[in-house]
């Protein structure tokens, strides 16, 4: 990273020459962000930008060439988003608008790296090559439907192209290609304005609201009258009510904020809050730095966009949706005590547990090492042929050679049903053998995920309240407000995360559920993973129940969005489904599901399940599984 006029120098061979390129990549990132504070640290996780904390990816071992310019890119893009980046301008000018805030994200995006790589000629290599690998994990090299293409992303590598003069990385042409067209028609000429705004991100982001209203999305930018009264209040308030006032306003867009800034806000000015600010800002907790990774190319902002257009399907407010991980709903003392409950609950469980994980570790290591061809001409004597050998010594076909295997790079997710029905037993046996579970395929190289899902109150909570003072507009569609929390990161080793999982024994967290959506974040998550498989592993107790939705729409409502969302993950997904029932029949809504009658069967339906996707040729189909 050193000397940004070439990339000629070679790659960290041995752990002296990793360390000293950690140090380089950290010195050269602090120079671009002109922050001498700016704290880089690489660890296996994903990587990611807070404020002033920047996280990177751990090298490999044996990095190639490629590696090394991908994680400078990935420093010199953290590096000047933060020193040219102003995070409370950019969420006061943001559309609200879901399509219109991801391609005006993106754009901004696009902008503070052509700033670098216009200056730089080095930097400009390394997010090129940043971005080739970007778009090739995102599996977007070869797209070929626009419902697959983000057109945010194709948006961004174009206005790439206007201000760099670079053209697409390879990864890309494909997405680029399939809205190029639409895009040069529509904002053609926006497009080319942009360069002259470069430096000023005010005028330019006013530039690229003006673009969104060429493409047709004016109805997604919110108010212009709107934002110039902000200014003007701004403007003419007293320096007194500006320094008590709006103090936490001014805190939460600042850079240096802390991510506990925004849990102090009122509830009432969350519900003030847009949408858009929700769903994207600077500060944000190290675990949840998904919008703001140079490093992964982004999937489509809204999940609902991939369902068949004919689905009777609608949210009435995301205003008080929360993904939050489990040690932001309560502190870590309380969750050492939960822990320690668990645990307590379920000692002898956890040895029968133990050993179902352990015959599971023995049957993935087993793959992963080695396997056997059969009935070969010449190799080792297959002692199960000795028979034919003796009656027959000339008999051929009776040896056997080992061969290596190709064991896939795997991620599994573990989506737990943390319903009111889920209370007692039943999700405290969920918990353990989730735990357990992790751990062992953590030994065996897989990457695990536990999710769960909920709604922050019964009966609907704010999202109801704010139906309520509309005027109860008919056919609302879902009117409640979600919690969807993350126990374990994928990225996430099991030991840090192994206290979290206390937290479904906490009296009050489980509520109403609603299996669709959370299935569709959890997908959503999954595939923007970079391994080369993914499987994702539902376990629930009932049908989805809402009793806020369902009152004011058809009985079915969650039901029906529930199949369609599955048969678009079945049918349309690389992501292998499987579901595990608890007194609930669930195989009449996956293909691949059993139903267990006891919560006590739950370790060996998992294991057992998982232990067959990893058979080379797994036998998909439902069947069900009774006690006696």
């Amino acid at each position: 990273m050193a000397g940004r006029g070439d990339n000629t120098r070679s790659k960290p061979n041995t752990s002296a020459d990793t360390d000293l390129f950690k140090r380089s990549v950290s010195a050269c990132m602090r120079a671009i962000s002109g922050d001498r504070e700016f704290e880089v640290t690489f660890a296996k996780e994903r990587p990611g930008l807070a404020g002033s904390h920047a996280r990177l990816p751990e090298p490999p071992r044996k990095p190639t060439l490629e590696d090394v310019s991908t994680t400078r890119g990935l420093g010199d893009s953290m590096a000047l988003r933060r020193a040219c980046h102003d995070a409370r301008l950019h969420t006061r000018l943001a559309p609200e608008g879901r399509q219109a805030r991801a391609i005006y994200d993106a754009v901004e995006q696009a902008r503070v790296e052509a700033i670098g790589s216009r200056a730089m000629r080095g930097v400009s290599d390394n997010i090129a090559t940043m971005l080739s690998d970007r778009y090739t994990k995102a599996n977007l090299a070869g797209v070929t439907d626009k419902a697959d293409a983000p057109l945010e992303e194709a948006v961004a590598l174009m206005v790439r192209e206007r201000l760099t003069g670079r053209p697409a990385p390879e990864s890309g042409e494909a997405l680029v290609n399939l809205w190029r067209g639409f895009i040069e028609e529509k904002a053609g000429g926006d497009l080319d304005n942009l360069l002259g705004k470069l430096e000023d991100q005010d005028a330019f982001a006013r530039l690229v609201r003006d673009m969104l209203v060429s493409m047709d999305m004016a109805d997604e930018l919110g108010e212009d009258d709107q934002l110039e009264d902000e200014e003007q209040d701004s403007d003419e308030q007293p320096e007194g009510e500006d320094q008590n006032e709006e103090s936490g306003e001014a805190d939460s867009g600042s850079d240096d904020s802390q991510p506990e800034d925004s849990d102090a806000s009122s509830e009432e000015e969350q519900a003030g809050e847009s949408e858009a600010v929700d769903a994207d800002t600077d500060e944000m907790s190290d675990d949840d730095l998904d919008a703001e990774t140079p490093g992964e190319a982004k999937r489509p902002n809204d999940p609902l966009g991939d369902l068949p257009r004919q689905l009777d399907y609608a949210v009435y407010t995301t205003a008080f949706d929360e993904t939050v991980g489990a040690e932001e709903l309560c502190d870590q003392e309380e969750l050492e005590r939960l822990r320690a409950f668990l645990d307590k609950q379920l000692a002898n469980l956890a040895g029968v547990v133990g050993r179902l994980a352990n015959r599971l570790q023995r049957r993935l290591m087993a793959q992963q090492n080695r396997a056997w061809d059969f009935d070969l001409e010449e190799g080792y004597l297959d002692p199960a042929r000795l028979v034919r050998i003796i009656m027959d010594p000339m008999q051929p076909l009776s040896y056997k050679q080992e061969r290596d295997t190709n064991f896939r790079d795997t991620v599994v997710t573990l989506l737990l049903d943390n319903s009111g029905s889920m209370r007692g037993r039943p999700i405290t046996v969920a918990a353990t053998c989730a735990d357990i579970l992790a751990r062992t395929l953590e030994r065996c190289g897989v990457s695990v995920e536990i999710l769960g899902f909920t709604t922050r109150a019964w009966k609907g909570g704010q999202s109801r309240e704010k139906w309520l003072k509309d005027g109860k507009p008919s056919a609302p569609g879902r009117l409640n407000d979600l919690r969807h929390i993350i126990y374990k990161s994928a990225d996430a080793p099991w030991r840090r995360a192994r206290r979290n999982l206390g937290l479904m024994m906490r009296e009050g967290l489980l509520k109403e559920n609603i299996d669709g959506e959370a299935l569709l974040w959890a997908h959503q998550r999954l595939i923007a993973r970079p391994e080369q498989r993914r499987i994702l592993m539902m376990i629930s107790d009932g049908a989805p129940v809402d009793d806020s939705t369902l009152s004011v729409n058809p009985g079915n409502y969650l039901e029906r969005h529930l199949r369609a969302v599955i048969d678009l993950i079945e049918t349309r997904s690389p992501v292998e489904l499987i579901a595990i029932g608890i007194g609930h029949d669930v195989t009449r809504y996956y293909r691949r599901a059993v139903t267990i009658v006891d919560a006590e069967e739950l370790a060996g339906a998992m294991t057992e399940q998982l232990a067959s996707l990893f058979e080379e040729e797994p036998a998909y189909g439902t069947r069900t599984r009774r006690a006696g």
